[in-house]
């Protein structure tokens, strides 16, 4: 029943899923970690909550559009539900809102397939990475995933290369003429600080949590068999699901590698969910998609109120 409802795409799936996201965020704001939420600003709670909004009708535009999974809304759904699961996520405005203009740099990467105006997507993408990076220094590492791209679709005109720099330093630029006006340029020596995780700590288990460890392990092994299941297939789904995979690497190695606290593991969530829906649309047998979209839904939940009581 359940995978029947997220089988299709109409607009009450988007609905229910934003009730569900908003009576989430509500308790995870109020309840879940009180002493950090005094702190902030309702206002900024709205804004964040409505960001998040946004992202997930972003993946919903970018699943039909590009065909990274079938007509269905499986990937929102995981989207949702990994932000259950790892709700302390979602404390970091800025990873919040980072994550909103990586997807959207996401969005016309995976564009670039159809090879027109690959130029125009490649700066698109760029300047918005650059804007992310304006919230979250270590986003500018996404600018590997636009050079991925060009060497996969158009790497033989050399102009491409060098447009994700004209990209970056446009926002470069507009960003210190604004700042020029409020003498406020010291905000790049700052901002841009790149700091490493593990050179601060004296362990892994200090930057990244057990859980964290088996979601990333869960997820390789995940995305392996969906691997798998597309080649047998065959099609042009396999190239969209190598650059996912990269932006889940990316993701994972900032996870890894940045200050503990960062939560920059928001930025997989994105490509689990569209590996997530691939897996679960690879199973014919409609009572075992229902036990593990079931289990998919109930293990998050109860990670949630672990959470929400410690």
């Amino acid at each position: 029943m359940i995978s029947s409802f997220f089988g299709k795409t109409k607009p009450i799936n988007y609905i229910v899923l934003a009730i569900f996201l908003f009576v989430f965020y509500s308790i995870n704001v109020f309840f879940g970690f009180g002493a950090q939420v005094e702190s902030h600003f309702i206002f900024l709670e709205l804004l964040a909550f409505a960001v998040l909004l946004l992202a997930l009708f972003i993946i919903n535009q970018i699943v039909r559009t590009e065909k990274v999974t079938d007509f269905n809304s499986f990937a929102m759904l995981f989207f949702v539900l990994l932000l259950v699961a790892f709700s302390e996520t979602l404390f970091n405005k800025n990873v919040i809102f980072t994550n909103f203009f990586l997807l959207l740099a996401f969005w016309r990467l995976l564009s670039v397939k159809s090879i027109r105006f690959v130029k125009h997507k490649i700066f698109d993408a760029s300047f918005l990475i650059g804007i992310a990076s304006l919230f979250y220094d270590w986003s500018l590492v996404f600018l590997l995933l636009v050079f991925a791209v060009i060497n996969v679709y158009d790497r033989k005109n050399y102009k491409n290369w060098l447009v994700p720099f004209v990209g970056v330093a446009t926002v470069f630029i507009l960003t210190f003429a604004t700042l020029r006006l409020t003498d406020s340029t010291d905000f790049f020596g700052n901002h841009y600080e790149f700091s490493i995780g593990l050179l601060k700590t004296e362990n892994l288990g200090q930057v990244v949590n057990v859980k964290t460890m088996i979601y990333i392990l869960l997820m390789l092994v995940l995305m392996a068999i969906v691997f798998v299941r597309v080649r047998n297939i065959g099609g042009g789904k396999l190239v969209l699901l190598r650059i996912v995979l990269f932006i889940f690497i990316l993701g994972v190695a900032l996870a890894l590698f940045t200050p503990a606290g960062a939560s920059p593991l928001l930025f997989t969530f994105f490509p689990a969910a569209v590996f997530m829906a691939n897996y679960l649309e690879g199973i014919k047998k409609t009572k075992l998609q229902e036990l593990v979209l079931g289990l998919s839904i109930v293990i998050p939940l109860l990670l949630f109120v672990i959470q929400v009581n410690q």
